[in-house]
């Protein structure tokens, strides 16, 4: 089992930046054991994969809309995931969730993880 706790959204002027970030409790596997990935979900649309990073950090992917600005990373030793944002705008706002899922290597899937946070609004506006 592991639950995840999603923090640091709140609202942002576009061009501006922010830094979620993810905290893992486990209770069978650490941490470690674990592939991370970020999606979001926009009123009235489908969650779509942001990024993921492997349990080692060695394999990282970006959502096209999303490369060049935001920065996923992790710490195993204080079970925790980011996502750094930078130049926000309009279309990034949304529900932004964590995920893990138990294999080596992240996938851009959401049906592929196990596990979710509670989501963290972003909301990008002047």
């Amino acid at each position: 089992q592991v639950q995840l706790v999603e923090s640091g959204g709140g609202l942002v002027q576009p061009g501006g930046s922010l830094t979620l970030s993810c905290a893992a409790t486990t209770s069978e596997r650490t941490f470690n054991m674990y592939a991370m990935g970020w999606f979001r979900q926009a009123p009235g649309k489908e969650r779509e994969f942001v990024s993921g990073i492997s349990r080692n950090s060695g394999t990282i992917y970006y959502a096209h809309s999303v490369k060049g600005r935001f920065t996923v990373s992790r710490d195993n030793a204080k079970n925790m995931v980011y996502l750094q944002m930078n130049s926000l705008n309009p279309e990034d706002t949304a529900v932004y969730y964590c995920a893990a899922r138990p294999k080596p290597i992240a996938t851009a899937s959401l049906y592929d993880y196990d596990y979710w946070g509670q989501g963290t609004q972003v909301t990008v506006s002047s």
